[in-house]
Formats: structure tokens, sequence, C-alpha cells
């Protein structure tokens, strides 16, 4: 547990400042990684016994209260014990094929996943994982929302051994199957309502160049929850453009190559953190931050937060939802193009030079003075 994870204790005696989620991760004995970014292709695992498989912990540092990573690893022909949680939890599949049942209803449904799957388990829902190779292990990352839930109840029986029945969240029928539905939530935004997304890299995405030249996005409603999940993508030659919110969002690569910047009002320094598929992130509190893509290919990737489109949860949220792509200077988080930093576009050009990719940026600044 790192200094600024550790619940103190206080003179002996006295009880205060706990961490209940802390605590819960120290005694599972299991590996906890503590970074900026993490490449989650090298997280080292180790057996878990509630799960029945190997696993890992990954606390990054703009984290916050809410949300926290699970590296879940199954064996060649492995399988998890059954689970149930009242907690949501998101999972996304980063290698391997296999198949998870879950028990609607009664009754046993099982739908199969492979690399770039995407699905949620419905609040309290049993359910199993099944590697479906008998010779490649198979990598699951699980966004999720144990933390807030067990700081508030702090009671594992009641997160882990509870009888309660949601029924709501299990969704229409054919959204374990890949089916959905495609919901206007703002002009010229949209939401994709299903449990499952059979390939979330290649999913069909809607074009929204407020957010950056020629960027296009999808968001997601999964199993009626509370976990916020959409994919941007950036073009060949393109870059978003620069904004901040609060902490929590899980920004996990997808495809693509390049790097994104931070940097707090008034730094006069950017931090960088290069990235490929598999990398994941998550901006601490109110630190701008902003992608580029310097590859040969479209860049696409994987925000995962507490607060959803559909149920935003928090007032900082809604604003997110609502203002992430509105000017700062008209009270919003983004920073437009015109404004921004003149290194920050010297440095991308400079890093497609190294590639041999061209720019297609002049369509949105002047370039003649770089």
């Amino acid at each position: 547990m790192s200094a600024t994870e550790e619940a103190p204790q206080g003179r002996e005696g006295i009880d205060y400042l706990r961490d209940p989620y802390l605590e819960w991760s120290a005694d599972e004995g299991v590996p906890v990684v503590r970074e900026f970014a993490v490449n989650l292709h090298e997280v080292k695992t180790a057996p878990w016994p509630r799960l029945g498989a190997d696993a890992a912990f990954v606390h990054l540092d703009g984290r916050g209260d809410f949300m926290a990573l699970f590296v879940l690893d199954l064996a060649p022909g492995g399988k998890t014990l059954p689970q149930r949680h009242v907690y949501e939890e998101v999972i996304y599949v980063l290698s391997g094929h296999g198949s998870t049942m879950v028990e609607i209803d009664g009754t046993r449904h099982t739908f199969e996943w492979g690399p770039n799957s995407l699905f949620a388990l419905p609040l309290n829902t049993r359910y199993q994982h099944f590697n479906g190779s008998g010779r490649e292990k198979a990598r699951l990352i699980s966004a999720n929302s144990l933390p807030i839930m067990l700081n508030i109840f702090h009671d594992r029986d009641f997160i882990f051994a509870n009888d309660a029945l949601f029924p709501g969240r299990i969704g229409k029928p054919g959204y374990f199957d890949g089916e959905g539905e495609k919901i206007e939530t703002q002009p010229g935004r949209f939401m994709w309502e299903t449990n499952f997304v059979a390939d979330v890299a290649n999913f069909k995405l809607e074009g929204w160049e407020k957010r950056g030249g020629r960027s296009s996005n999808m968001r997601f409603a999964l199993a009626d929850g509370v976990v916020h999940v959409h994919t941007s993508e950036m073009a060949v030659g393109t870059y978003k453009k620069g904004h901040r919110h609060g902490a929590d969002f899980h920004v996990l690569l997808l495809s693509g190559s390049g790097y994104s910047l931070f940097w707090f009002e008034g730094d006069k320094d950017f931090r960088r953190v290069d990235w490929a598929p598999g990398v994941v992130f998550a901006p601490v509190d109110n630190i701008f931050h902003q992608h580029f893509n310097t590859g040969p290919n479209p860049a696409r990737y994987l925000p995962l937060a507490l607060g959803s489109t559909r149920y935003p949860l928090t007032t900082a949220k809604k604003q997110i939802t609502l203002g992430v792509d509105v000017d700062v200077k008209k009270g919003g988080n983004q920073i437009e193009y015109h404004d921004q930093d003149p290194r920050i576009h010297a440095l991308f050009l400079s890093e497609l030079r190294k590639n041999g990719v061209t720019s297609l940026m002049g369509e949105y600044i002047d370039e003649s003075g770089y």
C-alpha cells in the first residue's frame, strides 16, 4: 500500500480515516499496481482464491474515489468460480477467446467473446467466465465500482453474499447476443444500448468534430448501469482538442499509436505518455490532457468511469456530458485549437515526420509557420 493510500489508525486504539476498499484489496493477496499509466499486457498476476483464477488490481494515480481496474487471467481451458456482487462491472477482453455464462430469470445464458469484446455483468447477476482455448490464456480487464460501493457499505458480505435481484438491469432479449438500439441523446450525439459488443475496436462510430478534426465517437449504455463507457477515434494525421475533467476516467487504448500530453493550468511543461493498444491511464483531477495519433492507422480509445450518460450520478459528470466540447472561454472544459500552446502542434508535426505520416490538421490550423 503506498503512503498516499494507507488508512492511518491515528493514536493507539483510535479507529479513523478508514478505506474499506484498500483494506479489502490488501487482504485479497493479489498484486496491486500503482502508476500514472500502465501497459495492461505487461501486468503480472497471481492466484486470486475468490476468483479461482489469476488476477491483479490496477490503481492508477487518477482513479479517484469511485473506480478500479482488475486484470483477470484465465489459464488455457480454465474458468473462474461462479461470481455475483453488488457492484457494477464492465469487462473488456484484452486477449483470448472464451465465453461467459449469466443466469437470467433462473436460466443460464452463455455468450462468446474474443479480443476487443466489451460487455457488462448486470448488477448482482450470477456469472462465470470460461477460456475457450486449450493452449492460450485469456486476459480480461474489469472496470468496476467496487471502491465506492465497499467504502459506502463497509460490509463485505453485503457486497459478495447478497441475494438481492435487480431484474431491470438485464436488458431486452438479444442484448447479450450483440443486439442493441441507437439512441440520439443530444443533437448529433448518440448512445448504443446493449449488454455486449463483439468488437468495440471496429464498432461503427458517429462524427464528433467539435472534439477534434475528423473525430468520431459512440457512447454506450451497458446493462442499464452507471458505469460510463464510450469510444472515440482519431483519424490518421489528426489529434483531439485539449480538455479537462474530474478524476476516475480510465482511458484504455484499443488501436493505433501515439501519445498524450498532460498539464495543469499555468504549467510551463507537459507530461507525456506514449501509448499503443493495451496502455491505460487516468488523468488526475482537473488536469488538461490531449491525445495525438502519430501512426499510420486510426487510433481508438475506450474511457471508463462512474457516472454514465443515462445516469450521470454526480453534478460534475452531468456537466462533463453536456460541456466536454465547450470552449473554456465559454465556461466549458475544452481548449480550442487556435488557443493552444504553439509547442503542441510543433511537437505533433515533428512526431509525424519521424513516422512518415502526413498531417491533416491544415484543415483546422494554419501550418504555414511550422
